[in-house]
């Protein structure tokens, strides 16, 4: 991997770089980047029993700037069965990400497989080709395209056309910098994605942005390919929604949702 999206500062600190831009201004972060780096952060704190985060819920509570960031975590429900551990992320003192996290221990052997499918096809590698974003509408380099390859599978061909698709995704760079990615943020961050892969919108007339993100996963993810079958459904109030299917070559994992608001560009 090559460029990390965050460079650590010491004390919970990190530096967003370039590659954490959004697809909205180019002074924001894309949503998928401080969830994977909050993922980290919450798969990192709680108690040592064998633990999985289940269920993790995101609140963007206002564009997340790139700019250096505090992450600070809390164990809100200890226990050796299930655990919630909240965490935030700030710049400057305000806060700009919460996320809570329900965890459930690990215990391989306790249950039987059953449920999940087999994985869509085609596989990433008879996908086509990378979805290429234009990195000089924003000036530079964005998360999308820079640290996460995209290969759109089924339902269009193209990003720009509108429609509900399912894509396989990887991550190309390093959420923090020298840290190999963890399965959970692998997912996290391809679940982001889901309004921008689905969108039934013109990205460059309307925005559709997700105020939050909650993803449930029923298994863990296995391997870098991580898919995602979107759709978004947009109301006549100018909000909406974007759910998703997560899956990996073994098959579906868990699933994901985006509450949408929808305004055109500049309103």
């Amino acid at each position: 991997m090559g460029e990390a999206v965050y460079t650590p500062l010491g004390d919970g600190r990190f530096e967003p770089g370039e590659l954490s831009r959004g697809p909205w201004s180019p002074d924001h972060q894309h949503g998928g980047a401080p969830a994977a780096l909050l993922a980290g952060a919450i798969e990192a704190t709680g108690e040592p029993s064998p633990m999985r985060v289940a269920r993790l819920t995101l609140d963007l509570l206002r564009p997340v700037p790139i700019a250096p960031l505090q992450v600070a975590t809390e164990v809100v429900r200890p226990g050796r069965k299930v655990q919630v551990v909240a965490a935030s992320l700030s710049c400057d003192g305000e806060e700009v990400v919460r996320a809570q996290a329900l965890k459930i221990r690990s215990a391989p052997g306790e249950s039987e497989r059953q449920g999940f499918g087999p994985a869509p096809e085609p596989g990433p590698q008879e996908a086509p080709d990378p979805v290429e974003f234009d990195a000089g509408l924003l000036g530079g380099p964005m998360f999308g395209g820079a640290a996460m390859e995209i290969r759109l599978s089924a339902g269009k061909e193209r990003w720009e056309t509108p429609g509900p698709s399912m894509a396989w995704t990887r991550l190309l760079a390093e959420i923090v910098a020298g840290e190999e990615p963890s399965p959970l943020q692998r997912a996290v961050a391809t679940a982001d994605f889901a309004n921008g892969t689905s969108s039934v919108l013109d990205w460059k007339e309307h925005a559709f942005i997700n105020p939050d993100l909650t993803v449930v996963l029923g298994r863990e993810p296995r391997g870098e390919w991580i898919g995602l079958d979107a759709v978004s459904s947009i109301s006549d109030d100018g909000s909406g929604m974007a759910t998703g299917t997560l899956f990996d070559a073994d098959g579906r994992f868990g699933v994901s949702a985006q509450a949408l608001y929808v305004s055109g560009i500049g309103r």
